[in-house]
């Protein structure tokens, strides 16, 4: 799409340097906006009164993020003399469920909040998810703000307008698309991010890039050390860059009817080891698993250029993404917990493969998934779950060792 990028140079207090403001279009042809940028935490109240005004604020988000940020956000729309209360409730995926749906609707219907309030969703993919699903369906839908505090929610979950709640048969099986009025990501919240949190949101990095961009791929690599430990420099730079690529793929399909299915890469398999590990497994390390599996079941369907698999693994690796929970399940299994996924068709389970790093491989009718269907499907699958395990032993080039060639290959349309 054209102007995805806009770029405005900060003039005000917790301005530090250039913003980035990405442009994508909502369902009604208007467009919202991303900002990145460190210290905006402490200008929410202004931002959201441009982007959403309202009445009131209804701020939601799981209780850790309430205790670290909850009286910060309340007093950066204090200051602007805004009304917003703080709605918390557990963290956790167990939480996204229709029941806390229904708890936090009935705590907005009895705080008196009407159609012109705006919903909030301070933190993680969780609450993203959650609040926004809230917003959707409140009163038939209000506005609401994406804020996310984690590295996950900020290089993929808050931009798209996907929202809903987990149901027994699987994830995110309840929702409706409902773009936000604004993305505010302040990279400096991260600061207090979890290690393995930092390498959950890697992992969706990873799949932005490698359906996307190859010479991100690359980039990552040689930054891998800064961006496990969270420095600021690096991530801010790669949210922005994810952020970009996810915005040019959401403005072409808001509502994935074709082109965004891409994005869903590692997806099928992740979310299907996510439910059979109980949601043990964080949703990020999940979506790592689900990459090395679809990467080689790529290549042994003849589809992906050889290599590719290992190369991802081997950045997923220096993310700290060195178990492999695929090694416990069969094919058979994956392929019944994959069947209730919103990505099937026809009754078919489909999946993103790629046709090498940068690029998705479609199918001879143009199709951006590929069915899994009949024994050698099936038989590759579960070649893949045993295989995707360990570094394959033939001599294919790591990304560590392209950089070195002494040609480096363009990176491929997406």
């Amino acid at each position: 799409m054209t102007d995805t990028w806009s770029r405005t140079r900060g003039e005000g207090p917790g301005d530090d340097g250039e913003r980035l403001a990405v442009r994508v279009p909502a369902r009604s042809g208007a467009f919202y906006e991303v900002l990145v940028a460190e210290g905006l935490l402490d200008r929410l109240g202004e931002t959201c009164h441009v982007a959403a005004p309202a009445h009131r604020y209804a701020v939601v988000s799981d209780a850790r993020v309430a205790e670290l940020y909850g009286e910060r956000v309340l007093a950066a729309f204090a200051r602007e003399d805004l009304d917003a209360d703080l709605y918390d409730f557990p963290e956790g995926e167990s939480s996204k469920t229709r029941a806390r749906w229904v708890s936090l609707t009935d705590a907005l219907l009895e705080a008196g909040h009407g159609r012109d309030s705006v919903v909030v969703a301070l933190g993680g993919g969780v609450t993203g998810d959650l609040a926004g699903f809230v917003a959707a369906t409140y009163l038939r839908g209000v506005p609401h703000v994406q804020v996310p505090t984690s590295l996950l929610a900020m290089v993929d979950s808050s931009v798209g307008g996907k929202t809903g709640v987990d149901a027994t048969a699987g994830k995110n099986l309840v929702g409706v698309f409902h773009h936000p009025s604004l993305v505010v990501a302040d990279p400096s919240v991260l600061a207090t991010l979890e290690r393995r949190h930092v390498a959950a949101g890697l992992a969706e990095a990873v799949k932005t890039a490698a359906v996307a961009d190859a010479d991100l791929l690359g980039w990552m690599d040689e930054r891998s050390g800064d961006l496990l430990r969270a420095e600021a420099t690096s991530i801010g730079t790669l949210v922005r860059r994810c952020v970009a690529l996810k915005g040019e793929v959401v403005g072409r399909d808001p509502e994935e009817s074709g082109r965004r299915a891409v994005l869903n890469f590692g997806h099928t398999v992740g979310h299907a080891l996510e439910h059979l590990s109980g949601y043990d497994l964080l949703h990020g390390e999940a979506v790592a698993a689900g990459m090395r599996v679809e990467a080689r079941l790529g290549e042994l369907l003849g589809v992906t250029r050889s290599g590719t698999a290992d190369r991802l693994a081997g950045l997923l690796d220096a993310f700290g993404h060195r178990s492999r929970p695929e090694r416990a399940r069969r094919a058979e299994e994956v392929l019944v917990a994959a069947a209730v996924d919103k990505k099937g068709r026809g009754g078919a389970v489909r999946t993103v493969l790629l046709a090498e790093p940068g690029r998705v491989a479609r199918t001879s009718d143009g199709a951006f998934t590929h069915p899994l269907a009949g024994p050698r499907s099936t038989g590759a699958l579960a070649d893949a779950l045993r295989g995707a395990s360990e570094r394959a032993d033939s001599g294919f080039e790591t990304l560590r060792d392209r950089r070195t060639s002494p040609t480096r290959e363009s990176a491929p349309e997406a």
